[in-house]
């Protein structure tokens, strides 16, 4: 067993609860259904796609977000939507599928110009309260190694149906304090998996989100 590659959201769900990751992610003993939120946001996520790229009208069911998907047309720069990003362990680039890929990401829509970067992911959620910035962290430090000539990255978290857009701004100059901090968080997950230690983390989620019965605190055993 090993934990690479690894990504935000592979680092969020060992995060959340170790075990139910170890059940899930690693032994693949329930494969995750997708929910009809889920199925909402790939949906929306291809619609959005297209309509940068191609042109395509929006479908009747996402014409809420065209002024927001226009605004974003809008911007000076080259549109390149659904960029595959690869970090090797070295923090320097590789390709998304490469043998020696250590982290994944893949950015919904970058802006780009020739030293400067927008990158854009696209949230269907319905709040946008609990966002996460962390995602755009990684955005960044991804497009930076990819773009060797982008010197700094605007980055956001368009939460369509939430009507919120919640920005962070990076530079050349952040990417050590970055690259630190996410290790760190990465350190805990090779350990569980070099260890082969995997803690349960109880939480409101147990008895309603979780499919792994066998945990104590799962309650619907």
């Amino acid at each position: 067993m090993n934990p690479f590659p690894w990504s935000f959201s592979k680092l969020k769900a060992f995060e959340q609860c170790p075990f139910q990751f170890y059940n899930e992610k690693v032994l693949k003993r329930y494969p995750q259904v997708e929910s009809e939120a889920m199925l909402y946001g790939t949906r929306f996520h291809e619609a959005a796609e297209e309509y940068i790229r191609d042109s395509t009208p929006l479908p009747k069911a996402f014409l809420y977000s065209k002024d927001a998907l226009d605004k974003l047309n809008a911007l000076p720069g080259d549109k390149l939507c659904e960029i595959k990003m690869g970090v090797k362990a070295d923090l320097t680039a590789c390709e998304f599928d490469d043998e020696d890929v250590w982290w994944r990401g893949i950015s919904d829509l970058n802006v780009m110009e020739p030293t400067y970067a927008r990158v854009i992911d696209y949230k269907t959620g319905a709040n946008a309260k609990y966002a996460d910035t962390g995602q755009l962290e990684l955005m960044a430090l991804g497009t930076f190694a990819k773009y060797s000539d982008v010197e700094r990255v605007k980055a956001g978290l368009l939460f369509v149906v939430a009507k919120a857009f919640i920005k962070a701004s990076y530079t050349r100059e952040d990417i050590p304090k970055l690259w630190t901090k996410w290790l760190s968080k990465f350190s805990k997950m090779e350990a569980a998996f070099e260890h082969d230690i995997w803690n349960k983390h109880p939480s409101g989620l147990c008895r309603r989100h979780c499919p792994v019965t066998e945990c104590p605190h799962n309650g619907r055993r």
